[in-house]
């Protein structure tokens, strides 16, 4: 489970599942290739966004213990909101609105979001913040 988990998060660093994704449905379908480049924008704003509040807040990770490190190493000390989070959920609504099967989209994000708690990088508030933040501008982009 720990491995799996770690692996999950190592590919959504700064959204790189969600833009691969969106790459790739727009390479194979020029009809929807512009609502991939969206999802692409999406991400990549949500990411933005996302580094302009962690900045703002500069809340620190949390610490469990010293002999209990995080599972995962991070590129920032801040943890609010988490970006995994963020990005998931943008990429997650954006591709589905390109598209693709909303559900499985959905899960993925879910569990890419509470991998962050798990690995010991998020307090569970850093991911609900995440997600809404991520969520919220895929919804204003796809009108």
């Amino acid at each position: 489970m720990e491995r799996a988990a770690i692996r999950l998060a190592q590919s959504g660093e700064n959204g790189a599942l969600w833009n691969a994704m969106a790459v790739v449905g727009g390479t194979l379908s020029a009809r929807r290739r512009e609502d991939y480049v969206r999802a692409i924008e999406a991400v990549l704003l949500t990411l933005l966004l996302n580094t302009v509040v962690k900045q703002t807040v500069r809340r620190a990770r949390p610490v469990l213990e010293e002999e209990l490190p995080a599972l995962t190493p991070v590129l920032s000390g801040r943890s609010y909101p988490s970006a995994h989070a963020s990005t998931s959920f943008a990429g997650a609504r954006a591709l589905a609105a390109a598209g693709l099967p909303g559900a499985p989209l959905h899960a993925a994000a879910f569990a890419m979001a509470l991998s962050r708690p798990y690995l010991g990088v998020h307090y569970p508030s850093d991911v609900v913040a995440g997600a809404l933040l991520g969520d919220s501008v895929a919804r204003l982009m796809s009108r």
